[in-house]
């Protein structure tokens, strides 16, 4: 059962989210004021933290500014839950790490919704630990290499010698098209395997990747990464799944570049890099416009126009190079 810590100085609005929570199944801890709400976020370590913004002594800030600087509290997920809505607080409240921003009142399902998505995207976390402490286990000789961003990690038509993990970072698989083009065929994140597909054909690269930002890739010796999957039906399983996805995604990329309008494509590699980067529709992370005319297979001039675009009809937000999806199912879903 997860526990949900509440700081929340009017005792109303606390009492009425506890009984909500448990209600729902959850457990839950209370404080009045923001130093008694660290004071037990470090002592009990909840599974996710409501927090308002305007208290006594410390406010909703300085709370998540002092657990972020915790080890043991730095992942745990933390909501806002107040009822200032200014654009500025909740840029300042997503600059400073919050996961989610609720304002008040709010719809008792909007409430338990965010929750459930935040502890669902945190479990998943751990789930990706658990992964990654199996894969170094596995494969003993590794090695760990860090690449810079746009450092490219191998080239097509290379031959390959290893197989590679992302540990952390961001990483742009891509291939020149017919009229010397770049386009991207797939993005990868933290947990992902990447350029296996050639040992598995015994071939050479049929593609590059290359860092997007600062990255740690495992490199996996083929020899090593052969003898796992011959010896493991388990391993052999979860690739060939692999495999099956990245045929999917490679004929979806080419009906796509086939038949859609550019305007389409450009919302459609919006979507994908929300969908892979993405935490509730925002992508928090510096996006070159490069990047999104690659993945639509355009130019960057177009790209920039079908953004301006997007602006116009409310269906993005644009600060710096940080993109806000205002109606993801209108762009996801219109047929443009």
């Amino acid at each position: 059962m997860s526990t949900i810590l509440i700081i929340e100085d009017n005792i109303d609005i606390q009492e009425n989210i506890s009984e909500l929570l448990q209600l729902s199944g959850y457990e839950t801890a209370v404080a009045s004021n923001g130093k008694e709400g660290v004071r037990i976020a470090l002592e009990s370590l909840p599974d996710l933290i409501l927090c308002d913004i305007m208290m006594p002594e410390l406010d909703g800030y300085g709370v998540l500014h002092i657990l972020s600087r915790h080890e043991e509290t730095l992942r745990i997920p933390f909501v806002f839950l107040t009822a200032k809505a200014d654009k500025f607080d909740v840029r300042k409240g997503m600059t400073l790490g919050a996961d989610d921003y609720i304002t008040k009142p709010f719809d008792e399902s909007d409430l338990l919704t965010a929750i459930e998505n935040r502890l669902r995207k945190s479990q998943s976390q751990g789930t990706y630990q658990n992964k990654k402490n199996d894969i170094n286990a596995l494969f003993q000789n590794k090695q760990i290499k860090n690449y810079s961003n746009k450092d490219i990690i191998y080239r097509d038509g290379d031959t390959p010698s290893y197989a590679y993990f992302l540990n952390s970072g961001k990483v742009k698989i891509q291939k020149m098209n017919k009229d010397g083009k770049e386009v991207i065929i797939e993005l990868c994140n933290d947990g992902d395997f990447f350029g296996y597909w050639s040992i598995l054909e015994n071939n050479n690269q049929q593609d590059s990747a290359e860092a997007i930002e600062d990255s740690e890739v495992w490199l996996i010796p083929i020899d090593e990464f052969k003898k796992n999957i011959e010896e493991s039906p388990e391993i052999s399983s979860k690739f060939l799944k692999l495999l099956s996805k990245n045929l999917l995604i490679k004929e979806h990329k080419i009906l796509e570049m086939a038949y859609e309008s550019v305007r389409k494509r450009i919302a459609n590699a919006l979507i994908e890099m929300c969908d892979k980067y993405g935490e509730e529709n925002r992508l928090k992370m510096k996006i070159p416009r490069e990047l999104i005319a690659s993945m639509a297979g355009t130019s960057v001039e177009t790209a920039i126009r079908m953004l301006s675009e997007f602006k116009k009809d409310n269906l993005i937000e644009i600060h710096s190079s940080e993109i806000l999806i205002l109606d993801y199912d209108k762009l996801k879903n219109s047929p443009f």
